[in-house]
């Protein structure tokens, strides 16, 4: 068991910063929209990911580094775009927290939005398929153990994060505190986009 709790702190440790997905599950969370779709589609990403890295994907991954740079690129573009229109709704909104759910985006769309944001990011690649892949040779032959600790953490913390953010409720209550959210959510965004493009 301690290596799949190893498995456990460090994949917990590797998606506890604020970034573009953990963003987008939140406000996901707080409009109760499509809540249990969107952790799953994170925390179903990250188990694959994870097993593909700990079976010894990532040597491929870092053979092929054409795969980064067009996950890079495609993932800065599409973050900009999500960063324009975070902004814009920051600016031009006036968000009400609907209990029932926000009904403007499908659940297709918003599915493909979640996929994006995931598969887009070259980052996922580095911190679960390499990362996590090399650090889980170390503890062969129980990799898969650790891998599986690392996999339980996905799905932890994408629950947690989603159904969790209903906590917050009362503040989002009021309309400035979704302008100030989409706001954040939109230098988030922005910032990944330039840290993409400028790595």
């Amino acid at each position: 068991m301690g290596v799949f709790f190893t498995g456990f702190s460090l994949g917990l440790s590797l998606i506890l910063a604020i970034g573009a997905q953990n963003a987008f599950v939140l406000k996901q969370g707080l409009k109760r929209h499509y809540v249990f779709a969107v952790c799953a589609v994170c925390a179903v990403s990250d188990a694959l990911l994870i097993t593909a890295g700990v079976s010894g994907f990532g040597a491929v991954i870092e053979a092929y580094p054409s795969v980064e740079t067009v996950a890079r690129y495609a993932g800065a573009a599409f973050l900009f775009i999500y960063s324009f229109q975070s902004f814009r709704s920051a600016i031009s909104s006036n968000h009400q927290l609907d209990p029932e759910g926000d009904s403007n985006a499908s659940l297709m769309k918003t599915v493909l939005i979640c996929l994006a944001l995931t598969w887009l990011n070259p980052h996922v690649y580095l911190d679960t398929v390499v990362l996590l892949g090399s650090i889980s040779t170390q503890y062969a032959p129980q990799q898969f153990s650790f891998g599986l600790g690392a996999v339980t953490a996905s799905f932890v913390f994408f629950f947690s994060l989603g159904y969790g953010a209903r906590l917050l409720t009362p503040i989002f209550h009021k309309p400035i505190s979704w302008k100030i959210l989409e706001g954040l959510v939109g230098f988030i965004m922005l910032a990944i986009a330039l840290s993409l493009i400028s790595g």
